[in-house]
């Protein structure tokens, strides 16, 4: 009677493993999908308030591109195009050259939507930044 409950006990535990090993499975296959969204390449607009011209400009990301006053960098973008409803995100980081003060501080820092700019908005006297696309 007692190798019994061991016998079923043994299977219940290789059943358990098995599941956890399943999900684990799972969760890599997962990731790895995730990541495969992810671009190398951010494009924004630049809009010059003065002079009411506007530029598209594509940034590698991770490489800083000056552009006129502003230090501009794309740390990352992702790019959902599989839903419904497409959206793409970036995490761009811009600096103004022409504030010689400390040029360690960001005008802006953070994560830009396509769909909704207004969300973290990128707020400069003399220029307007929106994203495009990432791929």
């Amino acid at each position: 009677m007692l190798s019994i409950k061991n016998i079923k006990a043994g299977n219940l535990n290789k059943l358990l493993i098995s599941i956890v090993i399943s999900i684990f499975v799972f969760k890599i296959i997962n990731v790895k999908a995730e990541s495969d969204m992810s671009g190398t390449k951010t494009d924004i607009k630049i809009l010059d308030k003065i002079s009411s011209k506007n530029e598209l400009v594509s940034l590698t990301n991770t490489d800083e591109l000056i552009y006129k006053d502003l230090a501009i960098k794309s740390m990352k973008c992702t790019n959902s195009e599989l839903d419904d409803n497409p959206e793409i995100k970036a995490y761009i980081q811009v600096r103004d050259l022409t504030k010689n003060d400390n040029d360690k501080v960001y005008i802006f820092n953070g994560w830009m939507f396509s769909s909704s700019p207004s969300i973290a908005p990128f707020d400069h006297p003399v220029y307007d930044i929106w994203l495009v696309d990432c791929y």
